[in-house]
């Protein structure tokens, strides 16, 4: 059996294992986390496997056929690069790195040693995207408007600014990537707004980084998008985390890892009286029709089926199934970057990739 190596044994590490653990064609054969410990703590989940504090110790013993990367943003660069000068097929966790330049190098690396390589942008996977991108190519799409709304992971490199690039990076960057996927376009040009101060240090002792962001996104083929994100919230009401596709005649709300609800005219006429939150003219627009929902749910396991799909095409030598390519997500590191750097002239930044 091939052998399989994971470098990061930390909470993503363990999302991995749990998958691995479910493959029967793999060697787990080696653990590596700078404390040990925790290498030692997979191995005995695994059953099997060694454990090791230095990833080049690593590769001279395994000689790994594939590696898992989940290691923290700032950890990135010479992990990835001694990977492809051995020649082995990886998987790299989001958002790949915080030094654009760095993503770069390593994107063009790979395309020049023809490695396999691939980010764990899984949400490409979920099923409810099939049905998202055919009401897109269906009802032309003229702006989004998104959120993602939530609390402050465990984790104390996540709370500061430049160790992980902030809630848009880190985790929002999901959404982001889900826009360039669903959409079929590259941004063009971005403007970013941050907000801090309502959360302390008393509340979150080592905390400096947004409580909150606002992004302006235009589209290469003219459609607009305003994302916020936020890690303020206190509890699951504070808001209604999800992004909106608007069309002329119907609009689609996408809820990450969730549900597909697309809306259309036709439904049942309303219950008492008539409703309305559209203006037409100098009036409102009655929705004297009601609305027709049209739901599909998340169905499948898209994280196992990220990492299968990686690890099948490292197995095969084919990566043409693989839905978030080392070159693809360093795009939406980008995107999520160039919003950085708006927060932080106060100015648009255009995109380059």
């Amino acid at each position: 059996m091939k052998k399989l190596a994971l470098i990061g044994c930390g909470g993503i590490g363990a999302y991995h294992l749990d998958h691995f653990l479910q493959f029967t064609d793999l060697d787990l054969a080696g653990f590596c986390d700078i404390t040990v410990e925790r290498a030692e703590g997979f191995v005995k989940k695994a059953g099997r496997g060694r454990a090791f504090a230095d990833y080049v110790e690593m590769y001279d013993a395994v000689k790994p056929d594939m590696v898992f990367i989940c290691v923290p943003p700032t950890c990135h660069g010479n992990i990835e690069f001694e990977t492809i000068r051995r020649g082995i097929p990886f998987f790299v966790e989001k958002p790949l790195t915080l030094d654009l330049d760095l993503a770069r190098e390593i994107a063009a690396q790979v395309e020049k040693r023809g490695i396999i390589a691939a980010s764990g942008f899984q949400c490409r996977y979920d099923n409810i995207n099939d049905a998202a991108r055919a009401y897109i190519a269906a009802s032309p799409v003229l702006t989004v408007q998104a959120s993602r709304v939530g609390g402050i992971p465990e984790v104390p490199w996540w709370r500061n600014k430049p160790a992980s690039g902030g809630q848009l990076v880190e985790q929002t960057i999901h959404q982001m990537d889900m826009l360039r996927y669903l959409l079929g376009t590259e941004p063009k040009t971005v403007y970013s707004v941050a907000g801090r101060g309502w959360i302390s240090q008393e509340e979150c002792p080592g905390y400096f980084t947004d409580d909150l962001s606002t992004t302006l996104v235009t589209f290469k083929n003219g459609v607009t998008a305003t994302m916020m994100t936020g890690c303020y919230a206190k509890n699951a009401v504070s808001w209604d985390s999800k992004m909106t596709f608007g069309a002329r005649d119907s609009r689609m709300d996408y809820v990450l890892c969730s549900s597909v609800t697309v809306y259309r005219e036709g439904g049942k006429a309303a219950a008492a009286g008539k409703s309305a939150s559209v203006i037409k003219g100098d009036g409102v627009q009655d929705r004297d029709t009601g609305e027709h929902a049209e739901v599909t749910k998340s169905a499948v396991d898209f994280g196992l089926l990220c990492d299968r799909t990686f690890v099948d095409a490292a197995l095969s030598g084919d990566p043409s199934k693989i839905r978030s390519p080392y070159g693809d997500a360093y795009k939406s590191v980008a995107f999520t970057l160039a919003c950085n750097r708006s927060m932080t002239t106060g100015l648009p930044v255009d995109l380059a990739y």
